[in-house]
This record gives structure tokens, C-alpha cells and sequence, in this order.
């Protein structure tokens, strides 16, 4: 926690870029602070695919886990892709508390 706030990162695929802005809203609203990405690749953000970003991109995303007291997945319809599934293993070894916008199938 920071000043008292829960920190929470947002998990999941780029391409439920609505569904990110929604939940960062309501969670801030909430009393989270709350940390997303910075680009939405599968949404229009083509600079992800420059040699290198992604890799960086997904380094800085377990480090803003890291900073976080847990993370929240924008897994609609159920869907995890194989980034997503690696945060959500890297935020459990990491002791870090998970939560889904759908339950997990």
C-alpha cells in the first residue's frame, strides 16, 4: 500500500483496450492506485512491434507487479494469452494477490 491505497497493476491482453479504461476507472474510484500498460499493441499502438519494445514493455510490466500489492485481469470472455498467463505466474511466486474480471475457467 501506498498513503494507504492498494496498489493494483491491470493484467491482460491489449487487444480489451475498453475494458482496461473501465476498470482503471473503477477501481481508481475504488481508492486504488492503479498501474496499466503504457501501449495497447493488438489495439492500434503499432510502436510495440519495434524490435525490442515488446520485450522491454513486458520487462516493465512485471516491474510495475513488483510495485503492486496485487494485480486485476481483463480476461474477457475468458481469454489468457501466453503473456498474460506469465504475469499471472510471476504475480503468484512473487506473493502478489490476483484477481479476475471473469472467474478462470
Amino acid at each position: 500500500m501506498v498513503g494507504g491505497y492498494r496498489v493494483v497493476t491491470l493484467c491482460g491482453s491489449t487487444r480489451f483496450r475498453e475494458a482496461f479504461m473501465r476498470e482503471q476507472k473503477r477501481l481508481t474510484l475504488a481508492g486504488c492506485i492503479v498501474l496499466s500498460v503504457g501501449l495497447f499493441g493488438h489495439s492500434g499502438d503499432g510502436e510495440v512491434w519495434a524490435e525490442g519494445t515488446k520485450e522491454m514493455l513486458d520487462d516493465m510490466h512485471k516491474r510495475k507487479i513488483d510495485m503492486a500489492d496485487g494485480i486485476f485481469v481483463i480476461n474477457v470472455g475468458g481469454y489468457i494469452g501466453e503473456s498474460t498467463r506469465s504475469e499471472i505466474e510471476y504475480a503468484r511466486r512473487t506473493g502478489k494477490d490476483v484477481a479476475y474480471l471473469e472467474p478462470p475457467a
